[in-house]
């Protein structure tokens, strides 16, 4: 039986409630979304959290909210997905990178520090596989330089940093609700903030930038009219569907359960894993989240030992070709193989293998002797 490297887990209780709400009179722009926003709220310890059609959505509501604009600049480390650099540009902002450290696998806040200027306006750190990011270095970098700092958690939810959840420490953090991730709506992403105007900016801008609101109408000469609506800025149709958000409620009540289960099987790993010639493993950190797995296998042996575990019906995935090396970025900003070796070598050994909460330990041992036949 195929065993992917990530996979949702789907309840009889997140079905009911799904259907409960598909026989509603509401499927969108229902109470289903303000519930769903306050249930991550309160786990991460943030005052708001805005709800969105996607992680990418969330990010690019994260710029538009932070003030980045044409003519401005984003640091972020380029071992991400590319929606991270990819939402600064919807902004008409140019992302500039910096290497990260291999003991994290995340941005490496003295490498970043080196490529601030007054035009980086955002910082965005990624917490990479669940891994938290160290954020009070990147605090005090944003701090000095007067930029905004917004955390990339959409592989996070769940991780904890010195006690506190991940998505209360940056100005913004996004998460997303992709089938791999911590909890899933299928698509969907949300970001948390403790700053109002943050809150207020981004529920705008996902609904086309109208307001209803008769208190934030600039012509109160129609706050009466019933149907009356402002648009006041330039927005996306970013909006979250009901029977998303219930999706995503019920499978908060199982949240802390899934991360569990997530850091049994990478502690399994660990142990079982240890020693194998050709192999080291990913950092490790007490409040992980795993939303990953990572191995790294020398370079010669990493698309064998790829293409052996797809030949045994076991899932794997690179993450990720470094985003300076994608044509794109290579054709327009100039970027090529060699700036950023740190990420660069990560990228050449790296696999990730299969992590998610419906595992069993036999699927665990099956995954760790096809690695260790390979290998050994």
């Amino acid at each position: 039986m195929y065993l992917s490297y990530g996979h949702q887990w789907i309840s009889e209780d997140d079905i009911n409630e799904v259907v409960n709400v598909l026989r509603s009179d509401w499927l969108s722009q229902g109470p289903m979304i303000e519930r769903f926003e306050n249930a991550v709220a309160d786990y991460v310890g943030a005052k708001y959290a805005v709800a969105f059609a996607n992680g990418t959505a969330a990010l690019h509501a994260a710029m538009y909210a932070s003030g980045l604009k044409a003519g401005d600049k984003g640091l972020t480390a380029p071992m991400t997905f590319a929606a991270t650099s990819n939402s600064m540009l919807y902004v008409g902002a140019e992302p500039v990178f910096a290497d990260i450290t291999l003991e994290t696998c995340c941005l490496d806040p003295v490498e970043a520090e080196k490529k601030m200027t007054n035009d980086v306006k955002v910082i965005v750190p990624i917490s990479f596989a669940a891994y938290p990011v160290d954020i009070g270095a990147f605090r005090k970098i944003a701090n000095k330089w007067g930029a905004v700092l917004i955390e990339d958690g959409c592989q996070a939810l769940g991780s904890v940093r010195n006690g506190v959840k991940v998505g209360c420490e940056a100005d913004m953090t996004a998460f997303s609700f992709h089938p791999v991730k911590s909890i899933t709506t299928g698509e969907g992403g949300m970001v948390t903030t403790n700053n109002p105007e943050y809150a207020k900016s981004m529920k705008l801008f996902r609904t086309h930038g109208i307001t209803k609101n008769p208190e934030e109408f600039e012509y109160t000469e129609n706050a009466s009219c019933g149907w009356y609506g402002e648009m006041q800025s330039l927005g996306y149709n970013y909006r979250l569907t009901d029977f998303q958000c219930v999706l995503g409620y019920s499978q908060m009540k199982r949240l802390p359960e899934f991360i569990e289960r997530r850091k049994e099987i990478a502690a399994l790993y660990f142990k079982k894993l240890d020693s194998t010639p050709h192999l080291t493993l990913q950092p490790y950190h007490e409040g992980h989240g795993w939303h990953l797995f990572m191995i790294f296998v020398d370079p010669d042996k990493r698309l064998g030992l790829f293409n052996h575990l797809k030949k045994n019906d076991i899932g794997a995935q690179v993450h990720y070709v470094p985003i300076h090396l994608q044509p794109y970025y290579r054709r327009m900003f100039g970027y090529r193989e060699g700036m950023f070796p740190k990420a660069e070598n990560m990228y050449k050994r790296e696999i990730s293998i299969p992590i998610f909460p419906a595992m069993s330990d036999s699927d665990v041992d099956r995954v760790v002797e096809v690695i260790r036949g390979y290998l050994e």
